[in-house]
């Protein structure tokens, strides 16, 4: 009878040694640097507090190593979800946003069982360009009232209805905000042309 589902966790352990743990260790702690930032960040963007997106990324990252099905598979957060959780968030709460995510769990399990993953293969390239691009732009305009300190009480998740009352809170801009801003882009830009043993690795 064929395995349906076995985690490499139970392979992996089985002749696991100090050495691998030490690696392993090293690379948890990198990418937890990396991870946990980004995750309150998202969080922040999505439209609820930034324990929440701590939480969910220590425990969906133990949760995906120890079941995924590869040694060297981490799991981290994504801006692609931004969108979709913002949505959900601003229209049904933090509740809403829990059922959304357990359907979510059960139509990618059923979809797993069903073996659908090859199907994205037959997803055009242009397509997924055109999606990473709208979610980029979207994700873009979410940041414009953290970047300008623009003290608006909620922000319409409706790409235009965002724009707008942009529009009329302007006047209101946080210069401290927006020097702030201004520095990081300055850094992420021109951060290139600094001597290689300057840069983050």
């Amino acid at each position: 009878m064929k395995t349906i589902f076995r985690p490499k966790l139970i392979d992996t352990l089985k002749n696991y040694t100090k050495a691998q743990f030490y690696k392993d260790a090293i690379a948890g702690m990198i990418v937890g640097i990396v991870a946990l930032p980004l995750a309150i960040a998202f969080a922040i963007a999505s439209g609820v507090s930034p324990e929440k997106g701590l939480f969910t990324a220590i425990i969906a990252g133990f949760i995906v190593s120890a079941m995924g099905g590869s040694r060297v598979q981490i799991g981290g957060p994504t801006g692609a979800f931004i969108v979709v959780v913002y949505g959900i968030v601003e229209k049904f709460g933090v509740n809403g946003l829990v059922i959304a995510t357990f359907i979510a769990g059960i139509l990618l399990i059923i979809m797993g069982l069903a073996r659908l993953g090859n199907v994205i293969k037959f997803i055009p390239y242009p397509l997924i360009v055109g999606f990473t691009t709208g979610i980029a732009v979207i994700i873009f305009s979410s940041q414009i009232k953290d970047f300008f300190g623009l003290k608006m009480a909620n922000v319409p998740a409706d790409f235009i209805s965002k724009w707008l009352a942009y529009g009329q809170h302007f006047n209101l801009v946080n210069f401290y905000s927006l020097g702030i801003g201004a520095l990081t882009l300055l850094i992420i830009f021109y951060g290139r042309g600094l001597p290689i043993r300057c840069r983050a690795h």
